[in-house]
């Protein structure tokens, strides 16, 4: 292969995965860690908390690697797959860009437990997290690894997308 066709492989790869939030400051960043929400009691809640508290726990401090799937590392796509999988026994799509083809866009102010949150985070680059209440969401980040994270953190404030609601059940 040759460096060009090389170049062009990983430029392609970038723009179909997804990729997380640079190192940031602490000052930008001081909302990020968060423990674990209260969930509200309703019947939705009681499904919802083993993603939120099984899968958080579980995977809470995995580090973060571009492509992975394991305890060794993961990305925010297959994060969210593995939670979804997990909880709901549903199969979700592996990247980020086909992610955001499912379910039905929903206005912020609507959002649900559950829901996926979606952020443009460079050109070409995109985030999934899971949204847990509250304006927290559940992710893969780049620098922290599996956290929960808040919507009106500066960095997510700024790259924030759009709130999709899939058919869980």
């Amino acid at each position: 292969m040759t460096k060009k066709t090389i170049l062009i492989l990983f430029v392609l790869l970038s723009s179909v995965g997804c990729s997380s939030t640079p190192v940031l400051n602490d000052t930008t960043d001081a909302k990020v860690l968060t423990p674990a929400p209260k969930l509200k009691k309703n019947a939705e809640s009681v499904v919802d908390s083993r993603i939120f508290d099984g899968v958080y726990h579980h995977w809470k401090g995995t580090p973060y690697r571009y492509g992975g799937s394991s305890k060794k590392g993961i990305d925010c796509s297959a994060f969210v797959q593995v939670g979804y999988s997990s909880v709901y026994q549903k199969q979700l799509p592996r990247t980020t860009l086909e992610l955001v083809k499912k379910g039905k866009q929903v206005n912020r102010n609507k959002a649900k437990e559950g829901d996926l949150v979606f952020f443009r985070t460079g050109r070409n680059s995109r985030h999934v997290g899971i949204y847990l209440g509250n304006l927290e969401f559940l992710h893969a980040s780049q620098s922290k690894g599996v956290i929960i994270s808040r919507l009106d953190n500066p960095y997510w404030k700024r790259h924030f997308w759009q709130i999709r609601r899939l058919d869980k059940y």
